[in-house]
């Protein structure tokens, strides 16, 4: 199976808010009321809100099987040295093929240049998923509950 990172487009919005609706309900199934959910991805994760998010830049990577958009990434240099991964889901087929550490290279290398040396991500408490996931590429949980956070300058 061949995978590409590529830069999010507006092309892939409706693609980018199925993988995103269905891997955070999968995140929260059984925290949260199917009538919360509903609304959250409504709000967060419709067509209009991804296109406006891609167009701005917060949507930064996908990866792609084809032409089939398999995963996303994205997140915002917050200060000159942080960098903060706001959104990231693999399709539930695709998943550990090794598609998630391909875009998080791409979107950490991005914001290397920019000159990040940190890097944080907020992590639904007992994420079965993501948690594993960023121990293994080296975060560490922080004290403020589902924050996690690695030194990038160690990652070398």
């Amino acid at each position: 199976m061949k995978v590409s990172i590529k830069q999010a487009s507006p092309e892939h919005t409706e693609e980018i808010s199925r993988i995103c609706s269905v891997g955070w309900r999968q995140t929260v199934q059984g925290i949260y009321s199917e009538e919360y959910q509903q609304k959250n991805v409504e709000h967060w994760y419709n067509h209009k809100r991804v296109h406006e998010d891609i167009v701005k830049g917060v949507y930064t990577h996908v990866a792609l099987v084809g032409d089939r958009v398999v995963g996303t990434i994205g997140g915002m240099m917050t200060e000159p040295t942080i960098s903060e991964i706001y959104v990231f889901y693999i399709d539930e087929q695709y998943r550990y093929q090794g598609i998630g550490t391909k875009l998080l290279a791409a979107f950490t290398e991005e914001h290397v240049r920019k000159g990040a040396i940190e890097q944080y991500v907020s992590v639904q408490e007992g994420n079965k998923y993501g948690i594993p996931f960023y121990e293994s590429k080296g975060f560490r949980q922080r004290d403020d509950n589902n924050r996690y956070w690695r030194n990038l300058l160690c990652q070398k």
